[in-house]
This record gives C-alpha cells, structure tokens and sequence, in this order.
C-alpha cells in the first residue's frame, strides 16, 4: 500500500499520536486502548494492521532499557550505494534487528541488534556477514542514553470521516 494513498481517519489519527508510548501493560493492551477510542479491540487490532501494511507504523511493542533485558549492540556495514535496499532488505528479515537505517558515512547502514544472550547476539551478526558478504562492525553501548521517540504529530490536510 502506499502511504500517500491511505486517507486517515479521526480515530486512526488519535491512535497513531496517542498512542506512542504507555502501551498498557495487560494481557489485552488494544483493548485498553480501544476503550478510549471509542471503538472495538480488533478494530484497533484492524487498523494498526492496515497502518503497518501502509508503513506508517513498523512496530507496535514495549521498547526496554539497552542490556535490561537480554543483550544488543549497534551495529554499521559500508553498503555499495546501488545494493543499499537490497542488503537493508536482508537484514531487515531478521526478527533480532530493528532500528535499520542509512546514514552518510563510509559505514552507511547501520542497525541494532537484540537477543537474548551474547552467543545469540554474536550467531545473528556472523550469518548476517554471511549471508550479505559484508564485515559488520559491532559497536557495544559504553554509556547509556535516553531519547524518547514519541513525537506530537500535526496534521496537515482536513480529516475526511
């Protein structure tokens, strides 16, 4: 789907700006939150579906403290321009990575990867060089900081329903 296409709606709006962090911490979180959107649980569960398929949203889930709870690291790979989409795509398939991005340096992709022990951390990183024939450096979190995020949105154009 492409997201210049996806007409918005007053309630998908509220869910994508009201809805960025404090993902209730219960066995059915869209539940809560379609109680304060006025609709059903799964037309919440429908939208954000309908949401991620248009890539305005990537990921609904608990965000947690680096090395809290399992391990990650940053990680960067010097990407030939012309294969940038196509080895980002690679690496995107893998569940333990998020955060996947270009970035202008010799080092032009860079990710972060998570799992749950460093023998796991360290198998993701060896098949990923494996698979896409580049050397990844890995780059440890040596000091912890905090960026939230969430933003405010502002919409531009008029709510049609």
């Amino acid at each position: 789907m492409n997201q210049a296409a996806i007409k918005l709606s007053k309630t998908e709006r509220r869910l994508l700006n009201d809805f960025q962090r404090d993902l209730p911490l219960d066995p059915r979180p869209f539940n809560h939150i379609a109680e304060q959107l006025g609709v059903t649980e799964s037309e919440v569960i429908e939208m954000l579906r309908r949401l991620k398929a248009g890539g305005l949203v990537t990921r609904v889930g608990p965000v947690f403290t680096a090395n809290r709870v399992g391990v990650s690291t940053l990680a960067a790979a010097a990407v030939e321009p012309s294969e940038i989409v196509e080895i980002a795509g690679m690496i995107n398939r893998y569940p333990e990575v998020n955060h996947n991005y270009e970035r202008e340096h010799k080092f032009n992709l860079w990710f972060v990867v998570t799992a749950s022990t460093s023998v796991q951390l360290r198998h993701v990183i060896e098949d990923i060089e494996l698979k896409t024939g580049l050397e990844v450096l890995v780059l440890p979190m040596l000091r912890d900081y905090y960026i939230d995020l969430g933003f405010p949105i502002e919409w531009i154009d008029q709510v049609e329903h």
